[in-house]
């Protein structure tokens, strides 16, 4: 009882105490970054609205499929990208570089939407336990205890805590996903970027 009380404090308060953040629906101990922006991690020119619609061309769009697919080691992914500043400027480097934000935000959005989703239910399931181990108390403590429904209920609370701690050992990866993905961005970013010319 103690173990899933304390769950549910981690779930519901730990991430403002260990990641210095204030959204109760997120349970990872990594800082909430919702969105990416170019400027976090680019150190070229800013995209103008010539750069934008080029970051559309369906060239530079394959390419940016290609590398923010993280089965695509950054090695070869580095390759890719020297291979086409061979004949790109900046203009073209930045619009890709564009093309890559473009695909890896909305997906890493999405992932950190699922994550708060996930923590709420991770919550609800613990307050669940608990409501279930105080039903059995309750049961059991009756002048004439009906031991098949505590039996049902018991083996109602053993689901629920089962369920409980396969999520929560899921929930490391989970969290890192996001991360990850932020990883692949600024490293991509840094790549496209040696290839500017001054």
């Amino acid at each position: 009882m103690r173990l899933v009380l304390t769950l549910i404090a981690t779930l519901a308060a730990g991430p403002a105490l260990a990641a210095g953040g204030t959204d109760p629906d997120w349970p990872c101990i990594q800082r909430k970054q919702p969105h990416l922006s170019l400027g976090q991690m680019w150190t070229g020119p800013m995209p103008d609205e010539a750069t934008l619609q080029l970051a559309r061309d369906s060239r530079i769009v394959a390419l940016a499929e290609r590398l923010e697919q993280r089965r695509l080691p950054m090695d070869q992914a580095e390759a890719q990208i020297a291979a086409f500043a061979e004949t790109a400027d900046n203009m073209r480097l930045t619009a890709l570089m564009q093309a890559v934000l473009d695909r890896i935000e909305p997906d890493r959005s999405a992932l950190i939407g699922g994550i708060a989703r996930y923590g709420n239910r991770q919550v609800a399931l613990a307050r669940r336990i608990e409501e279930r181990r105080a039903t059995m108390a309750a049961m059991e403590a009756a002048e004439t205890p009906d031991f098949d429904a505590i039996d049902a209920e018991e083996r109602a609370l053993d689901w629920d805590r089962r369920i409980f701690t396969e999520r929560q050992q899921s929930l490391t990866y989970v969290c890192e996903t996001p991360v990850i993905l932020e990883q692949r961005a600024f490293a991509l970013a840094r790549a496209i970027a040696s290839h500017l010319t001054d």
